[in-house]
């Protein structure tokens, strides 16, 4: 193989180490990218455009008032001639994730030009792992995975070491804890009526390596995306009181005193304004692991709930 210049190349490179392309997660995609195109040149806007238009796609900013509502780019491809295109005024981290989720659209069909074993995903299903393999592309799981625990797992923090958005920070911490620990984390955000607040994104991850170490029977303590705050619960207090809280243990057996949870909520101020509430939850025995957060933060603590956050 002598050049990525083309999709076709960087296809190839997939399946020649991977057999098929549905072999590669995305976050073995995502790192193999990385591994081809970065080298040892920044993550940002001008690299990622200058790795488009390596690779033969125009890239081009549209007016918003063209666009669907809702969307944020798209792409076409006539006679080889690739353009990803991609709203003027969104932010760096919009127009970043936008070029490498068009990316990862454009070359789905390649993967099945190139492997007639493999069936290329539908629409759905492509967009979704265009979702994940932007994130992971911006992510690299390792080192955000380190960075979590570095941090005590505080979501506000971690959009400003990577200049991404909480709701995107929210949903790849889901992804790279899987498996290692039980966590809820949620971001809520204030809708076009003020004082209607409202979880908008949300992630789960569960301890694969000991089935005991997560939360069963729960229902209803965890909200659900699109759920309104809870009167009494943390966020509300986090909203009214706009300092971040902590509740050091909650309890979920009536009568003893089980192990129980721990959760930590903080808000995010936008031009003054209290713009987006992060919660996380962990198990109680894990609280040393938000330690980072607390210390940085020192929010107001509340020693005890009951089956509520």
């Amino acid at each position: 193989m002598k050049s990525f210049s083309d999709l076709q190349y960087f296809c190839q490179f997939i399946i020649n180490k991977y057999g098929s392309p549905s072999n590669a997660s995305e976050d073995d995609k995502a790192q193999e990218f990385r591994n081809v195109y970065l080298h040892n040149l920044p993550l940002d806007l001008r690299t990622i455009k200058a790795i488009a238009f390596a690779c033969g796609i125009q890239v081009k900013g549209v007016d918003s008032t063209t666009l669907p509502q809702n969307i944020r780019g798209y792409h076409d491809v006539f006679d080889d001639n690739r353009n990803i295109y991609y709203k003027n005024g969104d932010t760096i981290s919009g127009i970043e994730n936008t070029i490498l989720h068009e990316f990862r659209e454009m070359i789905e069909p390649v993967f099945g030009e190139l492997c007639p074993s493999y069936n290329p995903l539908r629409t759905n299903a492509i967009h979704l792992v265009a979702n994940k393999f932007a994130t992971a592309v911006l992510l690299p799981k390792d080192e955000f995975k380190e960075n979590i625990y570095g941090t005590g797992f505080d979501v506000i923090e971690l959009s400003k070491v990577y200049s991404k958005s909480c709701a995107q920070v929210v949903l790849r911490m889901g992804e790279v804890l899987e498996g290692s620990i039980f966590l809820y984390s949620g971001l809520y955000e204030e809708g076009a009526e003020v004082g209607n607040w409202t979880l908008r994104y949300r992630a789960v991850s569960t301890n694969n390596n000991d089935p005991e170490a997560n939360v069963y029977g729960a229902e209803g303590l965890f909200p659900r995306k699109g759920k309104p705050v809870v009167p009494g619960s943390l966020v509300e207090k986090v909203i009214k009181e706009k300092k971040p809280c902590m509740v050091r243990r909650i309890t979920l057996l009536v009568g003893r005193e089980d192990e129980g949870l721990t959760a930590i909520a903080r808000p995010l101020f936008i031009s003054g304004e209290q713009a987006k509430v992060a919660l996380v939850v962990v198990l109680f025995s894990n609280l040393k692991l938000l330690q980072p957060q607390i210390d940085r933060i020192c929010p107001g603590e509340i020693d005890k709930f009951y089956k509520h956050l």
